[in-house]
């Protein structure tokens, strides 16, 4: 009896052993793990409406509340000045001595102007001149008392002011060509600020401002406004506001610079950390990222003031958003990402 004997050709060898190795792939492929993307963790925290007081700071110059240029009307030569920079004058103090050589010839003039009119007078009531002549000499005469007064006022001058000698620009001798001294009144003081013209109906006489000087660092200083320009600056969209100093202790002097708060009442709006607040680089536009069901909203928003470590915004989040904190940097509009700190 024979044996069958099974002969294999090389093709078909070879179509075997490729279908194994598939096989033997295939298994492989399917224990190979699935690679899945990991979303971007971010911290939130959510924001609420609140009442946020209305201030407004701005920056000026202190003023003396009012200065005079202490001169005369007529050249005349400074016989003596009995101040310096730096005295303190009262409302009606000698100030300044001017020569009266003018003043004695003036003098006599006037008396003989008065004689001639007297006698003048007295021949209108016996018949003996005209009342043309009186009415003339009676011209001149007032003429002439008013230029010796005026005169008189300019030989001694003296302060309209109390206040403070800041500047001397004569010496006795001189002749006089300007302002000889000038007096700053240092009780009060005040501040000219230019607000924005969006506050105009918020100003009002009376309103309280706080001001702080930066030679006395965190000190505050309690101002009143004063006096509200009633117009409009075209070019600047703003207008003056006065705030008075009462400064009893004239700690406060002119040319200091001052800064100044105004608070226009509350306002309800939403506050967010300052590390919500992202800055769009190449414009001044402000940015905070919120996150509602795990897809991120990327918000453009108005702020306010900054308060401590929180920042007022006006527009673009709204109440009770959660609003991302910390990990922007891999956070785009839309996109989805995982809270991991609420």
């Amino acid at each position: 009896m024979y044996s069958k004997r099974v002969f294999i050709r090389p093709l078909a060898a070879m179509m075997i052993v490729a279908a194994m190795t598939a096989c033997s792939g295939s298994s492989n492929e399917s224990a190979t793990t699935t690679t899945v993307e990991e979303l971007p963790k971010v911290e939130v925290q959510k924001v609420y409406t609140q009442e946020v007081n209305q201030l407004a700071e701005y920056t000026a110059t202190v003023e003396a509340f009012k200065t005079n240029n202490i001169t005369t009307s007529t050249p005349n030569r400074i016989k003596d000045i009995l101040v310096d920079v730096g005295y303190k004058v009262a409302k009606g103090q000698k100030l300044v001595v001017l020569d009266n050589v003018n003043i004695d010839q003036l003098k006599v003039r006037l008396d003989n102007m008065e004689r001639e009119y007297n006698r003048a007078v007295q021949l209108l009531e016996i018949g003996g001149g005209t009342q043309q002549a009186v009415d003339q000499l009676r011209t001149e005469l007032d003429a002439t008392k008013r230029q010796y007064d005026n005169l008189v006022e300019n030989t001694v001058l003296v302060s309209p002011i109390n206040g403070v000698v800041t500047a001397r620009n004569f010496d006795p001798g001189d002749m006089t060509g300007g302002a000889i001294l000038t007096i700053e009144q240092m009780r009060p003081v005040k501040v000219l600020i230019n607000v924005s013209e969006s506050e105009f109906t918020k100003v009002r006489k009376g309103m309280k401002a706080a001001i702080k000087l930066d030679v006395y660092g965190d000190e505050e200083f309690t101002g009143t406004v004063k006096l509200i320009h009633p117009t409009i600056d075209p070019a600047t969209r703003t207008f003056t506001v006065e705030i008075e100093i009462s400064n009893a202790d004239e700690r406060v002097r002119p040319g200091m610079f001052a800064r100044v708060q105004l608070n226009f009442g509350t306002a309800n709006h939403i506050v967010v950390p300052d590390r919500a607040v992202v800055k769009q680089t190449g414009s001044g536009d402000r940015y905070v990222y919120t996150i509602n069901n795990g897809i991120v909203s990327f918000n453009k928003v108005e702020l306010g003031q900054r308060i401590d470590n929180t920042y007022e915004v006006i527009s673009g989040v709204e109440d009770g958003a959660d609003v991302v904190i910390s990990g922007q940097t891999r956070l785009t509009n839309g996109c989805k990402a995982e809270v991991i700190s609420k």
